[in-house]
């Protein structure tokens, strides 16, 4: 295997790293939109490993994508196709990184009310769970990654 094919293995290694983060972290959202305090609590717990892996993904594909790009031949970094993944990869990471203090809110709430001995249905927790703007920036993300997918499979233009 050459330097190259290494690259190209970690950029896919960190790309299903962050695709992999990404549905857990639909998992999660669809899972708190009936959790009480303690399961709020317990399914931040398993959201930080998802959160952890959008983190690792996210630098993980751009830098070695671009390094990828500049070091075979045939790809560069200013080809349309790529342009166009490194606008969609900014998308995605401001949306991502927009939606965390959305989701971490409910999870204050939720130890707060634990906190309390109040584990029972709350309705304002249960509104933090729903957040509107936390799932409309996910779903943003998720397009643009998925997106980004297809960017790479296709390669238009190149």
């Amino acid at each position: 295997m050459s330097f190259q094919d290494w690259i190209f293995a970690l950029h896919l290694l960190t790309a299903a790293t962050l695709v992999g983060g990404m549905v857990a972290s639909w998992i999660i959202i669809v899972s708190l939109r009936s959790a009480d305090a303690a399961e709020t609590v317990g399914l931040s717990r398993v959201a930080m490993v998802g959160t952890g892996a959008i983190m690792a993904g996210l630098p993980g594909t751009i830098i070695l994508g671009i390094w990828l790009a500049a070091l075979r031949p045939q790809l560069h970094p200013w080809h349309g196709w790529a342009v166009g993944a490194i606008v969609l990869w900014a998308i995605a990471a401001v949306a991502i990184l927009r939606s965390l203090p959305e989701y971490a809110k409910p999870v204050a709430k939720a130890k707060e009310l634990v906190a309390a001995g109040k584990i029972g249905p709350n309705a304002e927790l249960t509104a933090l769970n729903r957040t509107v703007t936390g799932l409309l920036l996910r779903a943003v993300a998720s397009a643009a990654i998925v997106l980004i997918v297809i960017d790479m499979i296709y390669k238009p233009g190149a």
